[in-house]
């Protein structure tokens, strides 16, 4: 009777003790897991596809708008820049992304993608780059960068995102123009690589293929569907890019000198009408992806979340959703996507998101127009 005795008291501590434990632990993690609250505000209204955004110093903004407008907007007023280039606007192309020199203070370089048939041979249009300066609303000292070829009537997958890295090298991205049989594996034709020039347009001595017969010197990467996400890690300095998939495989990568990263040989997607292409996910000399969603998101814009407005969310990417119209909050850790929140659901199509020199998260929405997240915690 006495062990019986003894060995209930210590089951009865036990049973305490384990009800006590979760206890406690539910009440941090409600402490710790309480939702970072924001408000949303619209900055500017009346806009279509607003494509891309970019943030001058005075405080002013600049804004894409796909059909071919570029707008200036401050303090309210919307203003239409002048002598903007003609644009292919055709499917997915016209007026795309939009990026300042980071030394914009002191040589005033803004650079733009569009789509354009420059050659005016009535052959449809391809992804250009081009920069110049703003001078009184009007763009002047014009030059085209980069123009990918051949053009054609094909209106899909175009890009095309900018971002410089820290040497001040200039990154885009083309899509593979909807010919993924043809263009994404061969360095000797545009569309379906990210690109890597000077901010003069030049090309960088060490670029990967500079010294590959009849290749394309600008590639800096290939094996690429669609890219519409580009920004630079703030931590390592690495060029990280997300890109749409077929009929899922949507992807996140990060960008690394002459690799190949698969597109079509390898994906997680399949065909829009359910049929497979390939039955590899992963190929051996090809580049694995970060992260990918099935089913797609159609992603499109990317950032790096740094500013102190939002210190729950530090080091976080932002990645916005047209398919799903929202806003996905990516959790990182060891440059794997650990966790994900859907921000904004229903806002409509996101199209780009920035995080401006002010702090705030900016997000253009199609048919809405250019929101801030405004923190109330």
């Amino acid at each position: 009777m006495k062990h019986l005795y003894l060995l209930l008291s210590f089951l009865s501590i036990l049973v305490v003790s384990c009800k006590e434990k979760p206890t406690e632990k539910t009440a941090l993690q409600t402490e710790q897991e309480k939702p970072f609250s924001f408000e949303v505000e619209t900055i500017v209204e009346g806009l279509e596809v607003p494509w891309s955004m970019t943030f001058l110093p005075n405080g002013s903004m600049l804004i894409t708008e796909q059909k071919g407008d570029l707008i200036h907007f401050k303090n309210g007023i919307k203003t239409t820049i002048k002598d903007v280039p003609e644009v292919y606007f055709h499917g997915q192309g016209g007026l795309l992304d939009i990026e300042l020199d980071p030394n914009y203070d002191k040589n005033g370089w803004i650079y733009i993608s569009y789509a354009s048939n420059i050659e005016n041979d009535g052959k449809g249009g391809n992804t250009t780059i081009m920069r110049a300066k703003l001078n009184d609303f009007t763009l002047v000292e014009k030059e085209v960068l980069y123009k990918a070829t051949p053009n054609t009537k094909r209106g899909a997958h175009f890009g095309s995102r900018i971002e410089f890295d820290r040497e001040g090298y200039l990154y885009f991205s083309i899509g593979d123009r909807f010919d993924r049989d043809v263009n994404p594996q061969d360095i000797t034709k545009d569309a379906g690589k990210i690109y890597r020039i000077n901010s003069d347009g030049s090309i960088p001595k060490d670029n990967p293929f500079i010294n590959s017969k009849n290749a394309k010197k600008a590639i800096f990467s290939y094996g690429h569907r669609n890219p519409q996400g580009m920004a630079i890690h703030p931590t390592t300095g690495e060029i990280w890019t997300h890109e749409h998939g077929p009929q899922g495989g949507d992807e996140i990568s990060i960008i690394k000198a002459g690799k190949n990263y698969g597109w079509p040989k390898a994906s997680f997607g399949i065909n829009y009408n359910d049929t497979k292409f390939t039955d590899d996910t992963s190929l051996p000399g090809m580049e694995d992806s970060i992260h990918y969603w099935v089913p797609s998101i159609a992603p499109s814009g990317m950032a790096f979340i740094t500013s102190d407005k939002y210190p729950d969310w530090n080091g976080n990417v932002l990645v916005g959703s047209l398919k799903f119209q929202y806003l996905n909050r990516c959790v990182l850790e060891n440059n794997k996507v650990i966790k994900e929140e859907k921000l904004l659901e229903n806002i409509g199509r996101v199209r780009c998101v920035r995080q401006a020199p002010d702090g705030f998260i900016y997000v253009a929405v199609q048919n809405k127009g250019i929101v801030r997240l405004k923190p109330t915690n």
